[in-house]
């Protein structure tokens, strides 16, 4: 198997994105990464070049630019060349730290969609307190969505967590401003009603604040809602863990008790950290596309490396493919 690796997107590029790829290697021993980056600032941190390839590059798409712009203008930048080796049949997989935008733009023009799904979805595996996650998408490549992709995005996610994560019959829910069946506007009452009539398992409206609790194995909604609800959930992670490092540090007494509870807070805090499911995978084109968090470190990009493997093995795109050929098989008869 060989995965293509932006090494130069990310806060932490290109130091730790070298370090998880080569943890990478060493864990999968069919591997081979093609890592694409200023070689001689990959090669400051590249110990270990055993099934590692470089491909020499300065051209780089900062955080700043312009999505479509960039891809379309910075032709040898390292992300798209990364999405080129895909498309070219070079590489099975990719995956960057990089700017989202450009990332999903990139892979839908570079990699391209699978037949049959309108837009892709932006999907990462969010943390639940039972340790087990959940899968949320749309998180960001479509603010504005029909019935129809949520739909997709729910056929998506139920197969992607069933094959990659392991999940029998994984539960279904839709994201909504209540649990009852008629409740939100047209698009969710929509989506609610498509997807009611397929094979899935569909558990019906779940709420934000019961994300966290589990209460469905797979959330889809709309971009807009999604990212919104995303970044609330990292937001609200982050200020509690702010707020209880202020607590056990205000004085004496309570750092003797940070002291006592600090295997405690090491489990709570490994609990609630994305880097451990990966990163955010832009399902519904032609082979997996991942986008690792911009802050990942070695761990991370070593987490993406590992969903990436995974969505190859079980062949995530092609069960996409093969899943809404049947579907529209038996809608046709």
């Amino acid at each position: 198997m060989r995965i293509a690796i932006d090494a130069m997107g990310g806060d932490n590029a290109p130091e730790q994105i070298v370090k998880g790829v080569m943890d990478a290697v060493n864990h999968f021993k069919d591997l081979h990464i093609t890592l694409i980056g200023d070689e001689a600032k990959v090669r400051n941190f590249l110990t270990n070049d055993e099934r590692i390839d470089i491909i020499h590059t300065e051209s780089v798409i900062e955080a700043t630019d312009e999505p479509v712009r960039a891809v379309r203008r910075k032709k040898d930048a390292s992300m798209v060349l990364m999405a080129k080796e895909v498309s070219e049949g070079r590489a099975d997989a990719c995956i960057s730290a990089g700017n989202t935008g450009a990332l999903m733009t990139a892979g839908l023009f570079i990699v391209g969609r699978i037949e049959g799904i309108d837009r892709p979805a932006l999907a990462p595996t969010l943390p639940t307190l039972n340790k087990k996650g959940f899968l949320m998408l749309d998180v960001g490549a479509n603010v504005d969505a029909k019935p129809e992709h949520l739909l997709q995005y729910a056929i998506m996610g139920s197969i992607y967590s069933e094959k990659v994560r392991g999940i029998k019959n994984p539960r279904i829910g839709l994201l909504n401003v209540g649990t009852e069946d008629k409740k939100g506007n047209e698009l969710t009452k929509q989506a609610f009603e498509l997807i009611k009539t397929t094979n899935l398992n569909f558990v019906g409206n779940v709420e934000a604040r019961d994300l966290l609790d589990g209460v469905a194995d797979v959330v889809v909604t709309d971009g807009f809602t999604g990212n919104v609800a995303l970044k609330t959930i990292e937001g609200t992670a982050l200020s509690m863990f702010s707020m209880l490092k202020t607590a056990f540090t205000s004085n004496l007494k309570s750092k003797i008790a940070a002291v006592l509870l600090m295997p405690q807070l090491k489990v709570i805090k490994k609990t609630m950290d994305y880097s451990e499911y990966g990163g955010a995978g832009l399902f519904g084109l032609k082979a997996p596309v991942i986008k690792a968090h911009g802050s990942s470190d070695a761990n991370g990009l070593l987490s993406a490396v590992r969903q990436t493997y995974e969505m190859v093995e079980k062949d995530v795109a092609g069960t996409i493919l093969s899943t809404l050929e049947e579907l529209n098989k038996e809608t046709k008869e």
